[in-house]
Protein backbone atom coordinates (compact mmCIF):
# COMPACT_ATOMS: atom_id res chain seq x y z
CA UNK A 1 0.00 0.00 0.00
CA UNK A 2 1.27 3.22 -1.20
CA UNK A 3 1.65 6.06 1.62
CA UNK A 4 2.97 9.71 1.66
CA UNK A 5 3.00 11.58 4.40
CA UNK A 6 3.35 15.56 4.18
CA UNK A 7 4.59 17.23 7.71
CA UNK A 8 6.28 20.63 8.86
CA UNK A 9 3.84 23.19 7.53
CA UNK A 10 2.14 25.78 9.64
CA UNK A 11 2.30 29.30 10.08
CA UNK A 12 5.34 31.38 9.57
CA UNK A 13 5.92 35.09 9.52
CA UNK A 14 7.54 36.83 6.27
CA UNK A 15 11.02 36.23 5.67
CA UNK A 16 10.99 32.89 7.90
CA UNK A 17 12.23 29.71 7.18
CA UNK A 18 9.81 26.10 6.96
CA UNK A 19 11.39 22.68 5.97
CA UNK A 20 8.83 20.66 5.04
CA UNK A 21 8.93 16.62 4.94
CA UNK A 22 7.62 13.10 2.95
CA UNK A 23 7.52 9.97 4.19
CA UNK A 24 7.46 7.84 1.51
CA UNK A 25 6.66 3.82 1.88
CA UNK A 26 4.96 1.00 -0.40
CA UNK A 27 7.01 1.72 -3.70
CA UNK A 28 10.55 1.40 -4.93
CA UNK A 29 11.40 4.88 -3.73
CA UNK A 30 14.95 4.92 -5.73
CA UNK A 31 13.13 4.21 -8.60
CA UNK A 32 11.28 7.59 -8.63
CA UNK A 33 11.26 10.92 -9.25
CA UNK A 34 9.57 13.08 -6.89
CA UNK A 35 8.20 16.43 -6.43
CA UNK A 36 6.59 19.30 -4.15
CA UNK A 37 3.60 21.02 -5.91
CA UNK A 38 1.73 23.54 -3.89
CA UNK A 39 -1.74 24.91 -4.83
CA UNK A 40 -3.09 28.38 -3.29
CA UNK A 41 -6.80 29.36 -3.31
CA UNK A 42 -8.37 29.76 -6.63
CA UNK A 43 -5.28 28.40 -8.36
CA UNK A 44 -3.91 25.99 -10.36
CA UNK A 45 -1.73 23.30 -8.90
CA UNK A 46 2.16 24.38 -9.92
CA UNK A 47 5.28 22.39 -9.50
CA UNK A 48 7.94 23.67 -7.04
CA UNK A 49 10.86 21.85 -7.36
CA UNK A 50 11.43 18.28 -8.79
CA UNK A 51 14.71 15.48 -8.48
CA UNK A 52 15.12 12.79 -10.56
CA UNK A 53 16.61 9.66 -9.20
CA UNK A 54 20.01 10.45 -9.99
CA UNK A 55 20.26 13.59 -8.22
CA UNK A 56 19.82 13.94 -4.36
CA UNK A 57 18.84 17.56 -4.24
CA UNK A 58 18.10 20.60 -6.65
CA UNK A 59 17.63 24.32 -6.20
CA UNK A 60 15.73 27.18 -7.26
CA UNK A 61 15.92 30.70 -5.32
CA UNK A 62 14.65 30.30 -2.13
CA UNK A 63 13.90 26.26 -2.15
CA UNK A 64 15.80 23.47 -2.06
CA UNK A 65 14.13 20.05 -2.75
CA UNK A 66 16.42 16.82 -1.21
CA UNK A 67 15.53 13.25 -1.07
CA UNK A 68 17.07 10.85 1.22
CA UNK A 69 17.01 7.14 -0.07
CA UNK A 70 18.06 5.69 2.47
CA UNK A 71 14.75 7.06 4.83
CA UNK A 72 12.48 6.90 1.87
CA UNK A 73 12.46 10.76 2.56
CA UNK A 74 11.78 13.79 0.84
CA UNK A 75 12.27 17.53 2.16
CA UNK A 76 11.83 20.87 0.94
CA UNK A 77 13.67 23.23 2.47
CA UNK A 78 11.93 27.23 2.10
CA UNK A 79 13.79 30.16 3.31
CA UNK A 80 12.74 33.60 2.53
CA UNK A 81 9.04 32.92 2.43
CA UNK A 82 6.29 35.62 1.69
CA UNK A 83 3.04 35.48 1.88
CA UNK A 84 2.38 34.51 -2.15
CA UNK A 85 3.88 31.34 -0.98
CA UNK A 86 1.06 30.74 1.05
CA UNK A 87 -1.09 27.21 -0.57
CA UNK A 88 -1.41 23.54 0.25
CA UNK A 89 2.15 21.94 -0.27
CA UNK A 90 2.06 18.09 -1.51
CA UNK A 91 4.68 15.44 -2.19
CA UNK A 92 4.21 13.42 -5.37
CA UNK A 93 6.18 10.25 -6.97
CA UNK A 94 6.74 9.60 -10.82
CA UNK A 95 7.72 6.33 -12.14
CA UNK A 96 10.97 7.55 -13.60
CA UNK A 97 12.25 6.35 -17.26
CA UNK A 98 15.08 8.41 -17.02
CA UNK A 99 17.90 8.67 -13.76
CA UNK A 100 18.52 12.17 -15.12
CA UNK A 101 14.63 13.56 -15.56
CA UNK A 102 11.91 14.81 -13.53
CA UNK A 103 8.66 15.94 -15.04
CA UNK A 104 6.92 19.49 -13.80
CA UNK A 105 3.87 18.07 -14.93
CA UNK A 106 1.29 17.14 -12.06
CA UNK A 107 -0.72 14.40 -14.72
CA UNK A 108 3.10 12.19 -14.68
CA UNK A 109 2.90 11.54 -10.85
CA UNK A 110 1.45 8.56 -9.98
CA UNK A 111 1.34 9.19 -6.01
CA UNK A 112 0.16 12.18 -3.86
CA UNK A 113 0.44 12.73 -0.38
CA UNK A 114 -2.54 14.57 1.42
CA UNK A 115 -0.85 17.54 1.64
CA UNK A 116 0.40 20.23 4.52
CA UNK A 117 -0.71 23.71 4.96
CA UNK A 118 1.60 26.88 5.25
CA UNK A 119 0.65 29.99 5.41
CA UNK A 120 2.86 32.98 5.36
CA UNK A 121 2.11 35.94 7.55
CA UNK A 122 2.91 39.44 6.29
Amino acid sequence: QVQMVESGGGLVQAGGSLRLSCAASGFPFDDYAMAWFRQAPGKEREEVLCVSTRNVYSMKGRFTISRDNAKNTLHLQMNSLKPEDTAIYYCAAERAFSRDYCSGSSATYAFWGQGTQVTVSS
